[in-house]
């Protein structure tokens, strides 16, 4: 059994986390289940410099191996924005993140989107392994759904015809970003549990 924290305190990316790397030889705990409350500055320029930073930091302070995730929204007519600054691109929490976009988008036709997962994993002693991920579609007219945390109820996924948050869990927890930067990950799942 191996021992893994996850460098968040998001309560909504630390449950889709658990539930996709759901796995009984690892035991997940969090930064809220052990009460830190450390909060890292995140000043890389790419979201795998940032998932580093969080990953390497908490890995050094608890002598434990950590996973860290940066994830964000690139929307193509908005050259890339919100980018590394997805979570704090209104200022004013989801919500108002998701009207800014659709504010943006008034009346521009291109309105292809991908979401960005980096998840790197890092043990104690600094040396880390790092996946990648990414879901592809489109920034819908209006807010849909309930579900989900972020850009969710804005991101239209094609092949469903439905937003993120329209999704059931399941779905989405098989097709994501993140779902596909861990995938990679549970593919060296021996290997990190037999690391020494």
């Amino acid at each position: 059994m191996i021992e893994i924290l996850i460098a968040s305190h998001n309560q909504h990316k630390i449950k889709e986390l658990r539930k996709i790397l759901d796995h009984s030889e690892i035991k997940l705990i969090s930064l809220l289940d052990i009460n830190e409350k450390d909060d890292v500055l995140e000043d890389g320029e790419t979201f795998f410099e940032n998932a580093l930073i969080k990953a390497k930091y908490f890995a050094n302070k608890h002598h434990v191996t950590t996973i860290s995730d940066d994830s964000g929204l690139i929307v193509d007519a908005l050259d890339g924005r919100p980018g590394i600054y997805s979570a704090r691109y209104s200022g004013n929490g989801d919500y108002e993140n998701n009207l800014k976009i659709l504010n943006e988008l008034e009346n521009i036709e291109n309105r292809r989107a991908h979401f960005v997962c980096e998840i790197v994993l890092c043990y104690p002693n600094g040396v880390y392994k790092s996946f990648s991920g990414e879901v592809h579609g489109y920034i819908a007219n209006e807010i849909k759904g309930d579900h989900g945390f972020g850009y969710d109820t804005i991101f239209y996924v094609p092949e469903y015809q439905k937003t993120f948050g329209e999704l059931d869990d399941d779905i989405k927890n098989r097709i994501s970003h993140r779902a596909n930067a861990l995938k990679l990950l549970k593919e060296r799942i021996d290997e990190i549990i037999n690391h020494k």
